[in-house]
């Protein structure tokens, strides 16, 4: 029993650094642009569907296709803001919720039209790693790995480079950034294309073990909301920490009960998080 308790839990945190970097997108881009991005879930399932097809059709081993993946995202991160985003960048929050809610709506109604709901699957396979009493599939240790490199790149950007700064200065007052001659304009495309990038780079990496759907984005963008409320909303770092509590979760739930208890006790924490600590374990940083 203990084993297998352990085993579940291991496999619970692998899988939640890579929700931690899907949360990553959402929380830096309502940290700096201060917008929520209602078709994050879109484009992490287009992202899947982005490597299927650089996979199955183009014959690129998954881990190579991962860097177009996240070009993609990050191109279509800055078509969203120019179209949608940038109009309503300054007008009522209800405005922006419409407006992402729509991009969303686009795009998986073109995508439902195109893919159907059919289910796909990346056919990848690297064995499995085995110590001990664990048994872990290669492709989740790849994806943690990942996940933990992005992650530190992310952190690195921001924390580490001119650009970086910038991205916090705006975050934290637009209009003292702008005086200091910081183009907040720019600043707030290229937040809003890393936020879209990380959560495609995410996408790709669920594809890699989970078989997926037009519509599988939906899920991973609640579980996103959960992971951002938990981890303190503009916190990348409290978004890392949020998915591995979620992951943990997810492994360990099924062991005790039913695994379709997993969602009413995610949200379930959801609705404590925000009633007793609004701001998330961490704290939310501007």
């Amino acid at each position: 029993m203990l084993n297998h308790l352990l085993a579940s839990l291991v496999d619970g945190l692998l899988v939640g650094f890579v929700y931690g970097v899907a949360a990553m997108g959402l929380t830096l881009i309502w940290g700096v642009v201060r917008i929520i991005n209602l078709a994050h879930g879109a484009i992490i399932a287009m992202a899947m569907f982005g490597l299927y097809f650089l996979v199955s059709g183009v014959g690129l081993n998954p881990y190579l296709a991962l860097p177009v993946v996240a070009v993609g995202g990050l191109l279509a991160g800055y078509l969203i803001y120019t179209v949608a985003v940038q109009r309503v960048i300054n007008a009522p929050p209800l405005a922006s919720l419409l407006a992402t809610f729509a991009v969303n709506m686009l795009i998986i109604g073109t995508a439902t039209t195109v893919f159907t709901t059919s289910p796909y699957s990346v056919n990848f396979d690297l064995g499995r790693v085995t110590a001990g009493p664990f048994t872990v599939p290669g492709t989740r240790i790849v994806a943690t790995i990942a996940a933990i490199a992005v992650s530190a790149g992310l952190y690195l950007f921001l924390y580490r480079s001119g650009t970086g700064r910038a991205m916090r200065a705006v975050a934290n007052n637009r209009d003292a950034a702008e005086l200091m001659g910081i183009p907040s304009g720019r600043i707030l495309a290229l937040s809003f294309g890393l936020g879209t990038m990380v959560a495609a780079v995410a996408g790709g990496l669920i594809a890699t073990f989970f078989p997926f759907t037009v519509l599988s984005g939906d899920a991973y963008q609640l579980k996103s909301f959960v992971i951002v409320v938990l981890g303190g909303l503009g916190n990348p770092l409290g978004a890392l920490v949020g998915g591995l509590v979620l992951g943990s979760l997810e492994g360990l739930v099924p062991v005790f009960m039913a695994s379709s208890w997993v969602p009413v006790i995610e949200f379930g924490l959801f609705v404590v998080i925000l009633v007793a600590l609004p701001n998330g374990l961490f704290g939310g940083r501007r």
